[in-house]
This record gives C-alpha cells, structure tokens and sequence, in this order.
C-alpha cells in the first residue's frame, strides 16, 4: 500500500509530509489526503515511488 510505503519513508528520512508532497508530487496535501482516504492513479504511484526510490539511492550514494 503506497501510504505505507510513503509513512516508512518519512520515518527513514525525517523528511516533513508537507515537503514530500511538494517534492513528489507538487501538491503538499498529498500525504494528508492519502491519510483520509484519497486513492491516487496509478500514474502518480509510479511516479511517488519513483521519488521515494531516487530519493533513498542518493542517500545512500554519499
């Protein structure tokens, strides 16, 4: 479930939910709007976790 998958990330990171929606989505309510139950297409999963996975990869490049 991808807000799983987006609440583990903000843990890892300490990344604020605001900035993750604005990063990955350009919309900083994204990660409350998932939380009250708004369902994404399938699109803007691939896209979120594309982030998330870029994101965790740059991380750990440095």
């Amino acid at each position: 479930m991808l807000l799983r998958q987006i609440e583990r990330f903000l843990r890892l990171t300490e990344m604020p939910w605001t900035k993750f929606g604005r990063l990955a989505t350009h919309d900083p309510r994204f990660v409350a709007d998932l939380r009250n139950g708004r369902n994404p297409r399938a699109g803007t999963v691939k896209r979120v976790e594309h982030f998330m996975n870029n994101y965790l990869e740059s991380l750990h490049a440095h």
